[in-house]
């Protein structure tokens, strides 16, 4: 398939297909679009459904949305928190705070939010729309994958097929073009290997603050952390909302991948008996018929994730767990560098290949640093907590960690 003509944004306009409508599809799409690219989402879903979560955006994830168009309607749904505060699962004594609010966006030129996930969503979905309204088609299953010397195409559950110049791969840790990447790019049908499971098992749920007694929570993310399980709330929606996610360490393997598996309350009361008032009050307040408890699964970082015409992009690249609040921040800094490897490259494969040299490295670090905190905040002793947060909240290469991590600027940084 050949190429459209030049634009002026860069060297060859393409016609572009990105299997995903979650975050990083459409942040992708937002910053394609904006630069002349033909756009098509395809999404499997027939509806976008409201999956009650939230999002923590720190700097680097904030500062693209600032420059595709859309931090204002974010942050008019967002929270803004004033710091992230550890706390002992039992006493709530506080192990470490990192403040955010005005420092954060002083420090690094753009806000800490949290979001309600729907809304954050939302916001990208109508910034697509708005920059081409069909761009967006749900109902796509693709059931595989074929790579040309001079093009992709897709082949969809419905019989019918769409080709494209390239093919970016947003489709999670369950991705069908991951599996088209790791063949080496011949065409494929199958279904991708299965992640391997992590030991862990996570709840979540949505509470009204109205349910909640006045002044429940300061303006702040808590995380409890105790032995083998740690639990994180924070406010979502003009704190409206509450967001609770709690961890839990079992050997006994749950099957269950899907956000949408739901669980007894029961045993969401039971897995966190004993811990802090504040924890207690809120799993009170919980919905009974609203708890969904889901299996948290990992694969080892790729060492490739381009064929010359295809590419993957968020989960599907780096899938990771959710103990640094950076997955969709990954994926809008992903979306960011790939628009700019595009903008600088002669050819799609070797824009390919620099998006993922300039990448890899990056979320390679994130993700062990996400795995290394499962460890850090499920320690099995009180001494062990308060001995190993005493040394992060004081640590110098914690304290440089973290700078790069909010210092990264997918906007400007050199690519090699």
């Amino acid at each position: 398939m050949k190429a459209s003509a030049r634009s002026p944004h860069y060297p060859t306009k393409y016609k572009i297909l990105i299997i995903g409508a979650g975050i990083g599809g459409l942040s992708a799409a937002i910053s394609l679009l904006q630069a002349g690219h033909e756009v098509h989402v395809l999404e499997q879903t027939e509806e976008f459904a409201e999956v009650g979560a939230g999002v923590q955006l720190s700097a680097n994830a904030t500062r693209i949305l600032r420059a595709q168009g859309v931090l204002d309607a974010v942050m008019a749904q967002a929270v803004a928190p004033s710091a992230a505060i550890t706390r002992l699962y039992n006493s709530g004594a506080q192990l470490l705070r990192v403040p955010l609010g005005w420092i954060h966006r002083l420090a690094f030129g753009a806000p800490y939010l949290h979001i309600y996930r729907p809304d954050l969503h939302q916001v990208l979905e109508v910034k697509v729309r708005e920059l081409s309204p069909a761009a967006i088609m749900l109902g796509a299953t693709v059931q595989s994958v074929a790579e040309q010397a001079d093009g992709v195409t897709v082949q969809l559950a419905n019989g019918s097929s769409v080709s494209a110049d390239l093919l970016i791969g947003a489709d999670g840790i369950k991705s069908v073009v991951r599996q088209h990447i790791q063949s080496g790019g011949a065409s494929t049908s199958t279904m991708p290997a299965e992640p391997s499971y992590t030991g862990n098992v996570a709840w979540r749920a949505v509470v009204p603050s109205s349910r909640l007694p006045k002044h429940f929570m300061d303006k702040v993310a808590s995380v409890f952390v105790g032995p083998g399980k740690h639990i994180v709330i924070y406010y979502l929606r003009n704190q409206q909302l509450i967001n609770l996610v709690g961890v839990v360490e079992t050997a006994t393997h749950w099957p269950h991948e899907s956000w949408q598996q739901k669980a007894p309350w029961s045993e969401l009361k039971a897995d966190f008996e004993g811990w802090h008032p504040t924890v207690q009050t809120l799993l009170d307040a919980v919905d009974h018929d609203a708890c969904y408890r889901w299996a948290l699964y990992e694969r080892p970082p790729l060492n490739n994730w381009s064929t010359p015409r295809a590419t993957l992009l968020g989960d599907a690249a780096h899938p990771m767990l959710p103990f640094l609040a950076q997955g969709a921040g990954m994926a809008i800094e992903d979306a960011c560098v790939l628009d700019r490897a595009l903008q600088q490259s002669t050819s799609p494969a070797a824009a390919l290949q620099c998006y993922q040299r300039n990448r890899m490295g990056r979320t390679q670090t994130i993700q062990q640093r996400a795995t290394d905190n499962a460890t850090l905040f499920h320690l099995p002793t009180e001494q062990a907590l308060r001995r190993e947060f005493r040394q992060a909240m004081f640590s110098r290469q914690a304290r440089a960690t973290m700078l790069a991590l909010y210092r990264y600027n997918a906007l400007t940084v050199k690519l090699l």
